[in-house]
């Protein structure tokens, strides 16, 4: 049996872990009787912290949230895991994390047992972290959009689309999606009565919010929906080709933005993806090193046709004269 001091952080560690423990599970965990957790319960209770009971067969013990944090605790991989998240958030997306992050990170290494300091310094020495790819996004913003999506209240916004036109919308905010790198709102727009997908760094959202709106369901799973928006519908033509791999092959060459991958058998996979050119789809269809069929649209098999003719015209013929060589240049991300 645990001493009673460190069985009374073993059991704010468990009322940590979840939400609600009922009596008996407690008393197993511990190993001690029901009455000993809740004398346990009632010295967690004149230390400050906020414990919840319900009475009954039904009832169990929950932590609340109090006027300050409570302190955490953490078991090794536990603290691992939120030390790696730090430095990540350190790096990510959203304007102004970066500071916080440092911070925190800095008030956990100085708890950290030196056996973990180690593995973070050693995972740290190793790891090269890329840059933030594209506009980040301010904690302002998504902290509003986050309560209206979680309150159901109707938002308002001035909005710059890709093109960069400007617009005024009224929306029915329902997820926040990360998906690329970039933060997206996926939301009901009123005026235009369908679903839309928005960037969060070009939303600058108007307060107060607007009434309260009565939940719609959603069209899809919420990261799906946005995944197809962002990859396919946004751009002049739309694509749907099944690759002769699985889709386990063709993810790993494919990044998140380029389009949705699903698997149509054990070597083969379907992807639906969009480009502003039928010149860059086909140049990064050939890219993926495997056979396709293209299941639609029909123009871009025909073009399809009209570039395996080029490349073999380059292919038979004879090399340029010195001094007349030229080169094109290379395809632009904005031809994506």
């Amino acid at each position: 049996m645990l001493e009673t001091s460190a069985r009374l952080l073993r059991l704010l560690s468990l009322l940590q872990s979840r939400r609600d423990w009922t009596g008996p599970d407690l008393a197993e965990r511990l190993d001690v009787t029901t009455r000993t957790v809740r004398r346990d319960v009632e010295r967690l209770r004149a230390l400050g912290y906020p414990v919840h009971a319900a009475p009954g067969t039904a009832g169990g013990y929950r932590l609340g949230a109090g006027a300050a944090l409570p302190p955490l605790l953490l078991d090794d991989e536990e603290a691992v895991a939120v030390a790696l998240c730090l430095r990540t958030g350190a790096g990510g997306s959203v304007e102004g994390i970066e500071e916080t992050s440092v911070r925190a990170l800095a008030k956990l290494e100085q708890v950290l047992p030196s056996r973990l300091r180690h593995r973070l310094q050693a995972m740290e020495a190793v790891t090269v972290r890329p840059g933030t790819a594209g506009a980040t996004v301010g904690q302002e913003v998504l902290t509003v959009l986050g309560a209206a999506c979680r309150d159901r209240e109707r938002l308002r916004f001035d909005y710059l689309d890709h093109g960069g036109a400007a617009s005024r919308r009224e929306v029915e905010p329902y997820r926040l999606v990360h998906h690329g790198r970039r933060w997206y709102l996926l939301a009901h727009d009123v005026d235009r009565a369908d679903w839309r997908t928005f960037r969060v760094d070009r939303i600058e959202p108007k307060t107060p919010t607007g009434p309260r709106f009565t939940p719609r369901e959603l069209p899809e799973d919420a990261a799906e929906y946005v995944a197809k928006g962002v990859t396919t519908r946004t751009y002049r033509f739309q694509a749907r080709v099944l690759l002769r791999a699985s889709a386990e092959v063709v993810t790993q060459h494919t990044w998140a933005g380029f389009g949705t991958v699903t698997s149509a058998g054990d070597d083969s996979c379907e992807l639906v993806t969009g480009f502003e050119s039928l010149d860059s789809l086909a140049m990064y269809l050939g890219m993926l090193g495997v056979d396709f069929e293209v299941r639609e649209p029909p123009e871009l098999a025909a073009h399809l046709r009209v570039v395996a003719a080029r490349l073999t015209r380059a292919a038979e013929s004879r090399p340029a004269a010195p001094g007349r060589r030229g080169a094109l240049p290379p395809v632009s991300p904005a031809d994506r």
